[in-house]
């Protein structure tokens, strides 16, 4: 796992839950708001924190810490991901992984794994805009995959939009929840969240 960062504890990533974020380096988005740019490029250099650190830190925190949520960068990009998820689950934590939906089969198999509790997955943009918003080539028939697996998993989810104003209209919103119908997507503003319910 190549980890470019690590956010100790948090109230707000997990529903409901006390968590701990590991934000891995490396991302095959290159958003044009992205808000983690120094994540996108893998790096070679010496990790902020190492997984064996992080495990030791929950490890020592088991009991006030109820998950961990693994975010990016894009986490389904690390060879390793199952095998670091399962050394969490073994401590007996909750664990939410946020995903960019590029590749459906990771999500396979971490499903089959039964080693997640929760996916968040950010739908960029309709798919006539996704290459647009990603600001590289996006296969849309991967992401679309991607939210008929998580659709169909039977685990908690979420699908999430960051709105840039001067690329998606209020016709690209309708077209992005009809794109992931759910009981609601949320969509982000400018730190503002608001929610749109899918009828």
């Amino acid at each position: 796992m190549i980890i470019g960062g690590f956010q100790k504890f948090s109230l707000l990533d997990y529903p409901g839950k006390i968590s701990s974020i590991i934000f891995t380096q490396g991302c095959n988005f290159n958003c044009v708001y992205c808000h983690n740019k120094d994540l996108i490029r893998p790096k070679s250099h010496n990790n902020i924190i190492t997984p064996a650190e992080i495990l030791a830190f929950l490890k020592e925190r088991k009991g006030k810490i109820d998950a961990v949520t693994i975010t990016g960068g894009e986490p389904t990009l690390q060879p390793d991901l199952i095998d670091f998820m399962k050394k969490i689950k073994k401590l007996g934590l909750l664990i939410k992984l946020d995903t960019n939906g590029s590749r459906p089969d990771v999500l396979r198999k971490v499903l089959a794994a039964k080693v997640v509790d929760y996916i968040a997955m950010d739908v960029k943009a309709p798919l006539e805009k996704y290459s647009l918003v990603a600001n590289v080539s996006v296969d849309c028939k991967k992401i679309e995959e991607s939210i008929h697996i998580i659709k169909n998993s039977g685990i908690r989810h979420e699908f999430r939009t960051t709105v840039p104003e001067s690329i998606l209209t209020a016709g690209d919103l309708t077209e992005i929840k009809n794109l992931a119908p759910d009981r609601e997507i949320k969509f982000q503003k400018c730190n503002e969240e608001f929610l749109i319910p899918v009828v």
